[in-house]
């Protein structure tokens, strides 16, 4: 790519002939119900083997825990209660004061008085690969496994990678991991399940979202916004879905519920803007998304310039001790 920060086009930077229109995510976490159609979807058509030994975790309802190598996509479940809810209501509204982007008329004046606070709620969070602007494990990944492709996603090709894991320390979300087959005790053994099924696939190699590349390769919609019954996942141009987002969170505000806000649409942040936009009704680390996420090689610039500057400081002053040592002895 020709740059390592700010805003840019992935599809033109990555130098294919014939790009296309960036392609992306919007999940509205605001109708989602949880249903964990879009996990099993996800599964079933990448053949992506199951996490662990499928006992519910602490959180309630969540098999899965997190994004790894065999789960591209996850639902998790956040209990609210109504203090949490409010405090929820009050950190949206400053952002919301501070000229937090909504799409309505500026003629007609729009009542924040927030709804009655319910004494309970759940945050439902399907979460995916973010497919950044300027991905950190696309940078660093030194066998070219991964790739940009021409809709702009980032792929990792599996029978190029060798497993060094370089990647998964580049993501700053936690979303690349190697795949192993350590919670594996026996193979699938259903009557009449073809041999290529009863094994993990891509084993010990690193595994992600490709934002189902294949499908989109022949017009189709990726599996996960394919199945959503409520379209909370929603799949088009990424310029149309930020634009689609921005509307959405406007009309959450007119209903009261200032608390909506967007993650990703931001192509200022430190990596760029992301091609999965999500509407969350909380904090970002209320998601386990971080704040203020940033790209590891966003600051690769600015070391080389102060290891240039250190390296000729060191010789200039090397140069200096020579000519002065130079000096001395020829007084002597």
């Amino acid at each position: 790519m020709g740059q390592l920060t700010g805003p840019t086009n992935p599809t033109t930077d990555a130098n294919w002939a014939d790009p296309q229109p960036r392609k992306g995510f919007f999940t509205d976490t605001s109708i989602c119900i949880g249903c964990k159609a879009c996990e099993v979807a996800c599964k079933e058509w990448n053949h992506n083997p199951r996490d662990g030994d499928l006992q519910l975790l602490g959180s309630s309802y969540d098999n899965t825990g997190s994004l790894g190598a065999s789960t591209w996509r996850h639902v998790a479940f956040i209990e609210q209660d109504g203090d949490r809810i409010e405090q929820a209501r009050e950190s949206g509204r400053a952002l919301v004061e501070l000229g937090m982007p909504a799409v309505r008329s500026s003629a007609a004046p729009v009542d924040t008085t927030p709804p009655d606070t319910a004494e309970f709620r759940w945050l439902m969070s399907s979460d995916v690969c973010k497919h950044c602007t300027h991905a950190g494990c696309l940078d660093v990944c030194p066998t070219g496994a991964l790739f940009r492709t021409e809709f702009g996603t980032v792929v990792i090709q599996a029978d190029v990678c060798n497993g060094c894991g370089t990647c998964v320390a580049g993501c700053p979300f936690g979303v690349v991991e190697r795949r192993d087959d350590g919670t594996y005790s026996t193979h699938a053994s259903r009557p009449g399940q073809p041999e290529a099924h009863t094994e993990v696939p891509n084993h010990n190699v690193a595994q992600k979202c490709t934002l189902c590349y294949d499908r989109i390769l022949e017009g189709q919609t990726p599996a996960c916004a394919q199945t959503c019954p409520t379209t909370s996942i929603k799949y088009g141009d990424h310029d149309d879905l930020v634009a689609q987002a921005r509307q959405r969170v406007g009309e959450l505000h007119a209903q009261g519920m200032t608390e909506a806000r967007l993650y990703g649409a931001n192509e200022l942040d430190g990596v760029g803007g992301t091609g999965s936009i999500f509407l969350l009704l909380d904090e970002p680390e209320v998601y386990g998304l971080p704040p203020d996420p940033r790209v590891p090689t966003a600051d690769l610039p600015r070391m080389f310039n102060r290891a240039g500057i250190a390296a000729v400081g060191m010789l200039a002053a090397a140069a200096l001790s020579f000519l002065t040592g130079r000096g001395t002895g020829r007084r002597r």
